[in-house]
Parts: structure tokens; C-alpha cells; sequence
């Protein structure tokens, strides 16, 4: 899977599935744009390793539940290499608790950067895509968006409309050769997974069939398939990253 001269925007790239993502494209010869909201520190050090690998890379800040954020993103990415051919839609949050518990200021929270902002960022890069007649777009859901998950209606909710969005997307683009395509992680070993306690993490793990937690590398490959030649008729689809979680 070759990207050389391909140039991608990972947002939320400076830790987990977006960092693995951002590193995995950029060994590939992707020129990378890894944006970050908060932690510039975290950002630089993905940056650094990118740059290592031989192509060239930069860090974006930009708050992309944001119009404005979401546009000092794609605007770096496209200022420095003139094009974005490939999307991919990280950046997420949660704010767990009971429906009944559950303030609107983190159901706000939740839907703006897990869901609103892969619409601004779509919308923005695709212009982009459209011009080169060419494109991908890649947006990170969730087996909760599938199943859904108490505790968690804001995220679920979130997750689950990005896989509608990526329906609409794939068809609004397709006679562009624009494709757009979802993956839905399971249980992945990322901050969300640490914080658990042992308990926890034994009963999650009683409910994959691989019997594992899965890497942030598991997803990068993923992402890294969808964005490259060999997906290029994939679109409008969910590819689940779960250990066998959800067999539909």
C-alpha cells in the first residue's frame, strides 16, 4: 500500500487510534497533518516520529467541534501542500453517565466533537477532493454506535450517527471518486481502556471472541487499507475492528 505524495489530515492525531493512524500513513510515504486541540507536547512528539520515517509531517491545532477550529485545520494542511486527499475523522471525547444523569452540556460536548466535527472537516476537506478527483475519507465510529452501551447515550448516539454520515458522504461522492467509509473499533488498549479497574477489564474481555484487547496499530492498518489503491471500490461501508465483538 503505497501513499507516497498522498496527503492526510488526522485530527485528534496526537494520541491512540490517531496517533497510531497518523504514523502508520506516514510509513507509507503520506505526507501528514496531525491536528491536536490541547496537547501540543503529545502532537510534536507524533510529528517527530512521522518526520523520522522519512516524509514529512505537521502538527494543526484547531478545536474541530468548531467551524473555526475545523478550518485552521484543513487551511495548515492544505497551505503547506497545496492539496488533502485523505480525511481521516478521529477526534472524539466522552462524557459518561446515565441518561437521567446526563447534563445537556456534555450530550452537547459529545455530539459536537465525535459527530459535528467530522461534518465541518468533510465538508471542508472535500473541497479539496473534489478538485483532484480523488479522495477518501475515513471516519472512526464505534461497536457502541452499533450496540449501544448504558452510560454512554451521548457517545453511542455520536457514533452512530457518524456511520450515517458516512452513508450520505459516500454517496454524495462516489461518481468523484471520492469514497467514505467507516471502521468501528472495539475495545482498544487507549487512555478510555486503562481507566478501567480489573474487574472491568475482565468482563469486557470475557466478550471478545480473540480474546484480546486490540492495539491502536489493529485500527491503523484498517485506516491505512481504506485510504489506499486497494480500497478503491469500498465506500459507504463499516469495517469492525472489535476482535469479533459484533458479528452481524
Amino acid at each position: 500500500m503505497d501513499l507516497s505524495d498522498r496527503v492526510v489530515l488526522v485530527t485528534g492525531g496526537s494520541r491512540g487510534i490517531g496517533r497510531a493512524s497518523a504514523l502508520k500513513l506516514a510509513g507509507l510515504g503520506a505526507r501528514v497533518a496531525v491536528n491536536y486541540n490541547q496537547n501540543e507536547e503529545a502532537a510534536a512528539e507524533v510529528v517527530a516520529a512521522a518526520t523520522a520515517s522519512g516524509t514529512d509531517a505537521i502538527m494543526v491545532r484547531g478545536d474541530v467541534s468548531t467551524r473555526e477550529g475545523a478550518e485552521a485545520a484543513v487551511k495548515a494542511t492544505v497551505e503547506r501542500w497545496n492539496r488533502l486527499d485523505i480525511l481521516v475523522n478521529n477526534a472524539g471525547i466522552t462524557r459518561d453517565q446515565l441518561i437521567m444523569r446526563l447534563s445537556e452540556d456534555d450530550w452537547d460536548a459529545v455530539l459536537d466533537t465525535n459527530l459535528k466535527g467530522a461534518y465541518l472537516c468533510s465538508k471542508l476537506a472535500s473541497r479539496q477532493m473534489l478538485r483532484a478527483r480523488w479522495g477518501r475519507i475515513i471516519n472512526i465510529s464505534s461497536v457502541v454506535g452499533q450496540m449501544g452501551n448504558a452510560g454512554q447515550s451521548n457517545y453511542a448516539a455520536a457514533k452512530a450517527g457518524l456511520l450515517g454520515l458516512t452513508k450520505s458522504l459516500a454517496r454524495e461522492f462516489a461518481s468523484k471518486n471520492i469514497t467514505a467509509n467507516a471502521i468501528a473499533p472495539g475495545w482498544i488498549e487507549t487512555d478510555i481502556v486503562s481507566g478501567l479497574s480489573d474487574d472491568a477489564r475482565k468482563f469486557v474481555l470475557g466478550q471478545i471472541p480473540l480474546g484480546r484487547y486490540g492495539e491502536p496499530d489493529d485500527v491503523a492498518g484498517a485506516v491505512a487499507f481504506l485510504a489506499s489503491d486497494a480500497a478503491a471500490y469500498i465506500t459507504g461501508q463499516t469495517l469492525n475492528v472489535d476482535g469479533g465483538m459484533v458479528m452481524a
